[in-house]
């Protein structure tokens, strides 16, 4: 297995985590620990796809960093005022 797909591997377990870790209870997805795996999970695994890329999959994993994305910096604002 080459670093991109080991890159993209580890991506994929970090979604895994911060979903599973909501869908049981023991995450909120929307405070910072999720939101990171999920903006870190998106990146490693559009890393990947610049080595083999897939239209699709760049379109979701581009959507799904810049929802976290979004979401750390509402939680950065909130923080501030």
């Amino acid at each position: 297995m080459s670093i991109p797909d080991l890159a993209g591997v580890f991506g994929v377990g970090l979604i895994l985590v911060a979903y599973a870790g909501a869908a049981v209870g023991k995450m909120d997805p929307t405070r910072w620990p999720a939101l990171t795996l999920n903006l870190v999970g998106a990146v490693l695994i559009l890393i990947s796809l610049a080595y083999d890329f897939n239209v699709a999959s760049f379109l979701m994993e581009a959507s799904w960093a810049l929802v976290a994305l979004f979401g750390l910096v509402r939680l950065a604002v909130k923080r501030k005022a």
